[in-house]
């Protein structure tokens, strides 16, 4: 399974977002610069975030985007699949009952398999939400700056 620019960029822009949490709404403008990413592809993002209840808007002079929630509370995975669809490596994994993937799908010896990973992807991107990945981000960065303090001799 590989996610798409969809996923990827979204979560940047979400993860930019709760970096700037409690500062007010943030510009589409400013995230693109900061992430790399282009703005008018920023808004193709944020229009299904919002609509998920992710993210809101402010309009104005001093308008942006927020986060809706605290960042305690959106995990990794609601903002992929909300972008990307279900996480599933094969379709046969998340059809209803009633609608086969395919003729085999009864009898697939390899079903098991997808329905795995697909239970393994959902389970680690629901157990990380953005404020883990701010902590991780600023662990990182203090482990950096004693990292560079340390080479110097």
């Amino acid at each position: 399974m590989k996610l798409s620019t969809r996923g990827r960029y979204g979560l940047k822009a979400m993860f930019d977002l709760a970096l700037n949490y409690g500062e007010g709404p943030i510009s589409l403008t400013s995230i693109a610069e900061r992430q790399a990413i282009s703005v008018n592809y920023l808004e193709q993002l944020i229009s299904p975030l919002r609509k998920a209840n992710l993210v809101e808007s402010v309009r104005g002079a001093q308008g942006g985007y927020m986060l809706a929630k605290s960042p305690s509370d959106i995990t990794v995975g609601v903002i992929l699949t909300t972008l990307e669809g279900p996480l599933a490596p094969t379709d046969c994994v998340v059809v209803d009952v009633d609608e086969e993937a395919c003729d085999h799908s009864s009898y697939c010896v390899t079903k098991v398999i997808y329905e795995k990973i697909y239970e393994s992807i959902t389970s680690v991107v629901n157990s990380i939400s953005l404020q883990h990945m701010i902590d991780d981000y600023k662990n990182n960065q203090e482990n950096q700056i004693i990292s560079s303090i340390c080479e110097c001799k």
